[in-house]
C-alpha cells in the first residue's frame, strides 16, 4: 500500500508556471505507474498527465508541450512541471497510484491523495 500527498497548488496568472509535487510513502514507489488527474467545478476528473514504472509516459492532446510529468525513486516523489498555464487548467489536482504499467482511466487507480488546488487567473 502506499499514501500519496500533493502539494505545490496555488494562484497564479495566466501564461505563468506552478510545479505539483507528489510525495510516497508505505511502499516501493518506484514499482507504482502514476497519474496526474484533475477535476475543475462540474467536470468529471480527468487524466492529465502518466509515467509507468519505465518511465513511459502520456499526455492527453490539451496539455502536450505545456506540461511535463517525472519522478525521482530516490525521492519517492511524482511532479508534474506546468508551464504557459491557462485559465481552463484551473482544477484541483490529484495524484495516483497503480501496481501496473499507468491507465488512462481512473477507476482502475488504487491510491490517491488528498488533491492540491491549481487556479489560473486570466
Amino acid at each position: 500500500q502506499v499514501q500519496l500527498v500533493e502539494s505545490g497548488g496555488g494562484l497564479v496568472q495566466a501564461g505563468g508556471s506552478l510545479t505539483l509535487s507528489c510525495a510516497a510513502s508505505g511502499s516501493t514507489f518506484s514499482r507504482y505507474g502514476m497519474g496526474w488527474f484533475r477535476q475543475a467545478p462540474g467536470k468529471e476528473r480527468e487524466l492529465v498527465a502518466a509515467i509507468s514504472s519505465g518511465y513511459s509516459t502520456y499526455y492527453r492532446d490539451s496539455v502536450k508541450g505545456r506540461l511535463t510529468i517525472s519522478r525521482d525513486n530516490a525521492r519517492n516523489t511524482l511532479y508534474l512541471h506546468m508551464n504557459s498555464l491557462k485559465p481552463e487548467d484551473t482544477a484541483v489536482c490529484y495524484c495516483a497510484g497503480i501496481v501496473s504499467a499507468y491507465s488512462l482511466t481512473a477507476s482502475m487507480y488504487e491510491y490517491w491523495g488528498q488533491g492540491t488546488q491549481v487556479t489560473v487567473s486570466s
